[in-house]
């Protein structure tokens, strides 16, 4: 049921002034904007500045029943962003200031619309650096955090979950929840920071978070191994992986997305599958980590594993695999992408991207696949005319058949996009119909009015 939000944004209009807007440009690009889902605009916009501001803008919002949809820079890819019941997008991007960083603790304390960038910057000069690096270079930490995001640091330093000490969230009723302190360890409590990590916005609207801080490598060495066949990279990955070699990344791109990445980013890379592994330690650590992997990798039909360590060199290669989407974007001009994840067991690595490659094949698709597959998430990236109505049903039944492999192996029907509304059909799948309803139960038991992005991960809370 859709609410008339007039009075509603008549109040924020009074409150914010200027920081309230209605314009039809303003709340398109408040929408969905990356992926193949249908963009649902909010009604309104509205910035706020402090922890306060938005206490007032759930305020108002519960007395009227309008919805709230938190926004970060919009860089979901299932549709978390969409208002498929209008509402309000509260835009928490201006909320960009660094609280404190404690180097001796290794830790900081950020507002929401902080990115890794600006704070990487920030403390750079302190030998420290934030680990989670998703790809999308403005995404912002609050977002981060509401989508459980990970990347391709994820191998070695974990996800927003495990980075995120504790966080500062605004609940539906207007009270402000903090989950934790700075303390490395606690047994106090339910574990109310996890509940919030990867909520999507439907709990509660994150505003401030406590993150740990890793020191900056002695020494990071970058590699470019192509290989002679898809599965020969996967089974070096898992043989690196039984071996506790330690890597902090190895990111996986297929021989059709080297082309897309040579193409758009203008290199000159052997269009083969490709690792792209990144080590990093004290000296001595990471020759002999180097040593090791390059031996897996030639064992495994490596045809060269060309190394860096300088900065430059890094920067372009990471560069490269972070620019997969928009490359596959700028090699299929008109056409869709769409993006979509799954994780398995890496000892399932190999067999699933094969089956799945043979799937592309045998539906007569174009659906480059990329991946931080050191910890067994792969993406594919689908290109589609979407007016096709023919194309587009083909491409939705690969991507449910992907899924279900990726079930049927142990795995989870998204690594790290998050479910909001493009696998919601999967939960009950995964998790089990119970797990869904204990979830739906405490949905409903923090958010009885159901105004905090609604229709995402668990439904309208409606029934539906």
């Amino acid at each position: 049921m859709r609410i008339d939000p007039g009075a509603a944004i008549a109040e924020f209009a009074a409150l914010f002034g200027e920081r309230v807007q209605t314009g039809e440009a303003v709340r398109r690009a408040h929408a969905n904007t990356l992926t193949w889902i249908a963009a649902e605009p909010p009604d309104a916009v509205v910035w706020p500045l402090t922890t306060e501001e938005v206490v007032q803008i759930v305020r108002v919002a519960a007395g009227h029943r309008v919805p709230l949809v938190p926004f970060g820079a919009g860089t979901s890819l299932e549709g978390q962003v969409n208002a498929p019941r209008g509402g309000i997008s509260v835009d928490l991007s201006r909320m960009t200031r660094i609280l404190s960083v404690s180097p001796s603790d290794l830790d900081c304390v950020v507002e929401a619309g902080v990115t890794r960038p600006s704070l990487n910057a920030h403390i750079r000069d302190l030998g420290l650096f934030f680990s989670v690096d998703p790809g999308a270079a403005d995404a912002t930490l609050g977002g981060m955090a509401a989508t459980r995001a990970s990347g391709t640091n994820a191998m070695r330093y974990g996800t927003m979950r495990d980075n995120v000490l504790s966080l500062k969230a605004v609940m539906a009723n207007g009270d402000v929840v903090v989950t934790g302190g700075r303390a490395r360890k606690s047994a106090a409590g339910l574990d109310l920071t996890r509940l919030l990590i990867g909520s999507e916005g439907t709990l509660g609207i994150i505003t401030e978070l406590t993150l740990k801080l890793n020191p900056i490598p002695a020494r990071i060495i970058a590699m470019a191994c192509p290989f002679s066949s898809l599965g020969g990279a996967c089974d070096a990955t898992i043989e690196a992986t039984e071996c506790g070699l330690g890597l902090a990344r190895v990111e996986l791109l297929d021989a059709l997305q080297i082309r897309a990445v040579n193409f758009h980013s203008k290199l000159s890379l052997p269009e083969q599958p490709h690792l792209f592994v990144e080590i990093a330690g004290g000296e001595a650590a990471t020759e002999e980590q180097l040593r090791d992997f390059r031996e897996i990798a030639l064992r495994n039909g490596a045809m060269a594993c060309d190394w860096a360590d300088g900065e430059e060199g890094r920067r372009t290669l990471w560069r490269a695999r972070h620019d997969a989407f928009w490359a596959v974007k700028t090699m299929w001009p008109g056409k869709s992408v769409i993006a979509s994840d799954v994780c398995v067991p890496v000892s399932e690595l190999a067999r699933c991207v094969l089956e799945t490659v043979a799937d592309i094949e045998a539906s007569g698709l174009t659906a480059p696949i990329v991946g931080h597959v050191g910890d067994g998430n792969f993406h594919v990236l689908p290109v589609v005319d979407v007016e096709s109505t023919a194309e587009l049903a083909r491409v939705r039944a690969f991507l449910d058949r992907l899924v279900m492999r990726a079930l049927d192996m142990g795995g989870t029907c998204t690594g790290e996009h998050g479910v909001g509304q493009g696998k919601m059909a999967y939960l009950a799948r995964e998790l089990g119909a119970p797990a869904v309803e204990t979830m739906r139960a405490i949905k409903s038991a923090l958010d009885p009015f159901q105004i905090l992005n609604p229709c995402k991960m668990l439904g309208d809370g409606l029934g539906n």
